[in-house]
């Protein structure tokens, strides 16, 4: 079985997942770019049962675009997002894809809300599915 760790830039919180995600996606909307401070966000899902969290985080929460809930959790020391949850899925775990510092991680499936993707940004790939 795969087993993969995330962590935050000084390495005092991690998320230690197993097995494949559930999903790897690709979001343009505008709180994703805040977030990752990059012009899109890239994050794996995992089952909950999949995920161990080792260290202290903090966590913020914000409104999506369509209502639900976001939960950020982050490292009280360095600030970086490791994890965070959507309240419309219960029994998932959200880790950025740049957590794991993994050139060789699962590229996307799906790229999402491309109608606010930077207009020099371009995703290929035969497998990935795009939405606005």
């Amino acid at each position: 079985m795969t087993a993969r760790t995330a962590s935050c830039q000084c390495g005092e919180l991690t998320a230690a997942c197993t097995g494949e995600p559930v999903a790897v996606s690709v979001c343009h909307c505008l709180a994703c770019q805040k977030r990752s401070g990059a012009p899109f966000a890239a994050q794996a899902r995992f089952a909950k049962d999949c995920v161990a969290f080792a260290g202290q985080s903090k966590t913020w929460e914000r409104r999506g675009d369509e209502g639900a809930l976001c939960t950020n959790h982050f490292c009280p020391n360095c600030g970086s997002n490791v994890w965070f949850t959507v309240d419309i899925q219960p029994d998932v775990i959200a880790v950025p894809v740049g957590a794991f510092a993994d050139h060789a991680f699962p590229p996307p499936q799906y790229s999402v809300y491309e109608d606010r993707q930077h207009s020099w940004v371009a995703l290929v790939g035969d497998d990935i599915e795009h939405y606005d």
